[in-house]
Parts: structure tokens; C-alpha cells; sequence
């Protein structure tokens, strides 16, 4: 743990100095990392992930790339914890700018 938080912390601070869809992904690497620990913080590299394939695409379509990463990520999901992510989205999706509505 102590290696993935000090690798976490790296690409966050990484992140500072970038702008667009590499600030998202360097952001969701940290929070993979430096907050794994943390039950509650847990769908923020998913959070960011989508912030990045939505900044990836020229405006008109980010909408489009956001849902499908986020697509891409609920096919990921193991089914003996698919539905305890699918409704912890739910019900954080707010705090994680609205990243879930898909």
C-alpha cells in the first residue's frame, strides 16, 4: 500500500501541470493508487476516467465517449459486486460530477 500511495501521489502531482484529457488520466491513476485504502474514494479513477475519454473527443461528442467509457467499465465489473457499484454510483453520482448518468 504504501508504494501504490507514493505512486498515486506522483501521478497526482503530475497531473497539476497538465491540461485536458492527460490531466484526467493522470488524475484517475492517483486516485487508483493513493486512495485505494479509502472504501469511500473508490470511484474516483472511474470518476476521472470518464472525465478524460470525454476530453479526448472534439466537444460534440464527448457526451458519446463519457457513456461509453462508462459503459466500458460496468461490462468490467465482476457480477458478485456489479450491483453494489450500480448503486453506490447512484448514489454518489452528484459528488463525481454527474460522470454516472449513462
Amino acid at each position: 500500500m504504501t508504494q501504490a500511495r507514493a505512486a498515486g501521489g506522483h501521478a497526482m502531482g503530475a497531473a497539476r501541470n497538465l491540461r485536458g484529457a492527460a490531466r484526467h488520466a493522470a488524475y484517475a491513476a492517483g486516485q487508483a493508487g493513493a486512495v485505494a485504502h479509502v472504501a469511500a474514494h473508490e470511484l474516483g479513477a472511474a470518476a476521472y476516467a470518464i472525465k478524460a475519454a470525454r476530453a479526448a473527443v472534439p466537444g460534440g461528442e464527448s457526451e458519446a465517449a463519457g457513456r461509453l467509457e462508462c459503459r466500458w467499465q460496468r461490462d468490467q465489473l465482476p457480477e458478485a459486486i456489479r450491483e453494489l457499484v450500480l448503486d453506490d454510483q447512484r448514489l454518489r453520482n452528484e459528488i463525481c460530477w454527474s460522470v454516472f448518468d449513462s
